[in-house]
């Protein structure tokens, strides 16, 4: 298996989660704005309670480097998997992208080739919108069920479970199944990002 060198944009549940599940066997960077999370999380503790995130970070060989600085991150990365918030509001049916979107300027301004993974909750036709308004094609989405180390219970587990949906574009890649519950390992899931790279 190739090893990639991944950034996580956002260390919430979601980033701090997946930056957790790939440093065990690629090089990830975790990046966030706040610098008591990059701090904590680079002495090996969580910076939210999670009893599985709080376990790894403490006993597992992680190849994981939290940092404010996003141009280093982003510069050295294969794929940016982007999990910043996104705030919903119900009263007006608005999703506040901006943090993605400030992501995805500064992958583009750092590293253009980089495959961009958004992984926060985001509207309907929001990848198709982005793609067109910044005229990258690196920009996939990737739907992941929530509490993704619940589901597979421990992260020493091969697989990542509860891909419901895979979209990039016109490219030669497209898996749409929203309700089907597909287990698929860790070279499964890189393929799909190859593929994104070369297709």
């Amino acid at each position: 298996m190739k090893n990639y060198t991944i950034a996580v944009a956002g260390t919430g549940y979601v980033g701090l989660s997946i930056a957790t599940l790939l440093s065990q066997h690629h090089k990830v960077y975790a990046v966030d704005i706040i610098p008591e999370k990059v701090e904590l999380i680079n002495s090996k503790k969580s910076p939210i309670q999670d009893e599985y995130i709080e376990k790894y970070l403490a006993e597992k060989e992680l190849d994981l480097t939290a940092t404010l600085d996003a141009k280093l991150a982003y510069s050295n990365a294969d794929f940016v998997v982007i999990a910043a918030p996104t705030n919903y509001d119900s009263q007006k049916n608005f999703f506040d992208t901006s943090a993605v979107e400030t992501v995805i300027k500064l992958v583009m301004e750092y590293n253009p080739n980089a495959i961009m993974v958004i992984k926060s909750t985001i509207p309907v036709g929001y990848t198709k919108s982005i793609r067109e308004k910044t005229g990258s094609k690196n920009i996939i989405c990737r739907v992941v069920e929530n509490h993704l180390l619940r589901i597979i219970n421990t992260l020493g587990s091969s697989h990542i479970a509860d891909i419901v949906g895979i979209h990039i574009g016109k490219s030669s890649l497209t898996v749409s199944i929203r309700s089907i519950v597909r287990v698929i390992t860790y070279n499964t899931l890189l393929r799909y990002l190859e593929l994104a790279l070369t297709g």
